[in-house]
């Protein structure tokens, strides 16, 4: 089966820094590691892992984006929890790619209440700007993580 148009491009590791906020937390500042891997197959392997300025260990989480023709899927699973299953329109051109994704989660008996998430990657050359958006813990759908990230040899 041949790989979608868009992997080449989205296919690499991403690293810079981001912000955190949401009502119920104190705003943060992280960094960020992110990739996305071809593994032969018609989807790429993701991972991200996040960590204070610091140095600190914040987040991580895995899993796999699958893209057929101007749809993408997306599964994600977190330590904390909670999975994600995300779908979404990709917007194409030759500038910049933009997959726009609305998911729905399952959470563990003992983890934080996450009701949907939304997450917005813009790959634009070398550089990856990604929003995402979560309702949880009794609260609507509001910002809670921006990064900027930059293409790593």
């Amino acid at each position: 089966m041949t790989s979608h148009p868009a992997f080449e491009r989205i296919a690499g590791a991403w690293s810079g820094s981001g912000f955190g906020e949401y009502p119920t937390i104190d705003d943060f500042e992280y960094r960020e590691e992110t990739e996305f891997r071809d593994v032969g197959k018609p989807f790429l392997a993701y991972s991200q892992r996040t960590w204070s300025p610091d140095g600190t260990p914040m987040h991580v989480e895995t899993g796999y984006l699958r893209l057929v023709g101007d749809w993408a899927e997306f599964t994600i699973a977190q330590p904390t929890g909670q999975t994600e299953l995300l779908e979404g329109h990709i917007d194409l051109t030759d500038e910049r790619i933009v997959l726009h994704l609305t998911g729905r989660v399952l959470n563990t008996s003992t983890a934080k209440n996450v009701e949907m998430t939304k997450r917005r990657f813009v790959f634009a050359g070398n550089d990856l700007t990604v929003n995402f958006d979560m309702a949880a813990v009794g609260c609507q759908m509001t910002r809670h993580l921006t990064a900027q990230l930059m293409r790593t040899p």
